[in-house]
């Protein structure tokens, strides 16, 4: 059993710069355009499964309704929570918390901000959302509308990266990228597929 998961990292937003896990922002008339142009060439998507978060859902329900495809909106994709370094930029954190923020840019796994959700949480929630649309969607062809800190998680994980190594993938405003997921001996197992269009 599997499933082809292409994943659609939201465009950018009104508020733009700093950490912005559960903050709900909007889409700026850009990022708009950022996602319509990273799905212009289509792709034969069976369901559109998106964060709750405006600026993932706004667009997913557009893209839905103009494809005729269902939609669902999936909790467990939403950013990570960045608790009391929400909103704020690294150059507002490096005044008077430069070393925490060193720590975390090093090991985001051994380092959590203050009132942040855990790393570790973080990924249990992303993976149990992940197998929950494996199970579900068994031999479609699925969009996931998300954010930046769940595709890397998912793409480190498929690439084989050390945990270390998280906040080296690089996942642009509207980048796209394709992964196959599925179960063998009852485990969860990602690989990135090279072409998602």
């Amino acid at each position: 059993m599997s499933v082809q998961l292409d994943m659609l990292r939201h465009g950018e937003t009104l508020s733009t710069g700093g950490f912005r896990g559960r903050l709900d922002d909007e889409l700026s008339v850009a990022g708009w355009q950022q996602l319509r142009a990273a799905v212009a060439q289509g792709a034969p998507w069976q369901r559109i499964v998106s964060s709750p978060l405006r600026r993932c859902k706004g667009f997913a329900a557009e893209l839905a309704e103009q494809r005729g495809l269902p939609l669902e909106l999936e909790p467990g994709l939403r950013e990570l929570d960045f608790g009391e370094w929400e909103g704020r930029t690294a150059a507002e954190l490096m005044v008077n918390q430069s070393d925490d923020l060193g720590r975390f840019w090093r090991d985001p796994y051994g380092f959590t901000p203050p009132g942040a959700e855990p790393l570790i949480e973080f990924e249990t929630r992303i993976l149990a959302a992940i197998e929950r649309i494996t199970e579900r969607c068994a031999s479609e062809r699925v969009l996931l509308v998300t954010h930046a800190g769940v595709m890397r998680l998912l793409l480190a994980r498929a690439r084989g990266l050390p945990r270390e190594r998280l906040l080296e993938v690089e996942v642009g405003h509207g980048a796209l990228f394709g992964l196959r997921a599925g179960f063998a001996d009852a485990a969860l197992w990602l690989e990135e597929r090279c072409n998602p269009s």
